[in-house]
């Protein structure tokens, strides 16, 4: 079962017509190559995208050339939804890997609120989900320190992952650098090898050879205040 299937499946029971609509709406598919701009902050008339394989971030470009990445988005993740209906894009989204990604626009949008309401309902839970996700990630870079942060970010994402079907909540693939991941959280390069020395001296996690490994989920979430709750990865409704 594809990435997006499993994702919607933790909202609601799709049946034959969700999961026709969902296929139609993967007709478009094209692949990219790493470091690859899918739509640019400010942009006018852009598609929307599901992340069919691969991964990619969100982000915000400063004025000084730096930027702040809001978000990483994996297999199963709508790619610029939110912002399809805005005149503008108000943020950018780049490749950090080799992607498979199927375009909709707007019509695509319009017709499966016409024809097939649930599955319209499970997009607009989609899009609670990353807006819960972001203003986590905003208390993350506001409140919790740099130790706290990782470790919040790390169980947050093996938590996304095993959804979809792409690893375990405690041992996933990660092809993120450390660049990337300092970028997101909010830190230097150098100030996450620390934090991640510190993780793995106190047998918590290991980040090695593109692995995440999380060593105790008890003593982790609580040093992180991680609660999943806010992912809303529960049964499906009942119809």
């Amino acid at each position: 079962m594809d990435a997006i299937t499993l994702k919607l499946g933790a909202f609601l029971t799709l049946g034959p017509r969700e999961k026709t609509m969902l296929e139609a709406l993967q007709e478009t598919a094209i692949t990219l190559k790493p470091g690859r701009d899918l739509i640019q902050e400010g942009e006018h008339h852009h598609a929307a995208y599901i992340l069919r394989n691969g991964w990619a971030c969100s982000h915000k470009q400063m004025r000084d050339g730096g930027r702040q990445i809001i978000d990483i988005q994996i297999p199963g993740d709508f790619i610029g939804l939110r912002s399809l209906l805005l005149r503008t894009s108000d943020q950018g989204f780049t490749t950090l890997t080799d992607v498979e990604l199927a375009k909709i626009g707007t019509e695509k949008i319009w017709d499966m609120f016409r024809v097939t309401p649930r599955l319209a309902v499970a997009l607009l839970w989609v899009a609670s989900c990353d807006q819960a996700v972001v203003v986590e990630h905003l208390v993350n870079i506001g409140k919790r320190d740099a130790l706290a942060r990782t470790a919040h970010f790390l169980l947050e994402l093996g938590s996304r992952l095993s959804l979809v079907g792409h690893g375990e909540a405690d041992s996933y693939a990660c092809p993120l650098s450390q660049s990337i991941l300092a970028d997101a959280l909010g830190v230097t390069a150098i100030h996450l090898n620390r934090v991640l020395r510190q993780l793995r001296e106190a047998k918590l996690l290991v980040f090695k050879d593109g692995v995440i490994t999380i060593l105790d989920r008890k003593r982790l979430a609580e040093m992180a205040g991680f609660d999943s709750i806010y992912l809303d990865h529960q049964p499906p409704v009942r119809d």
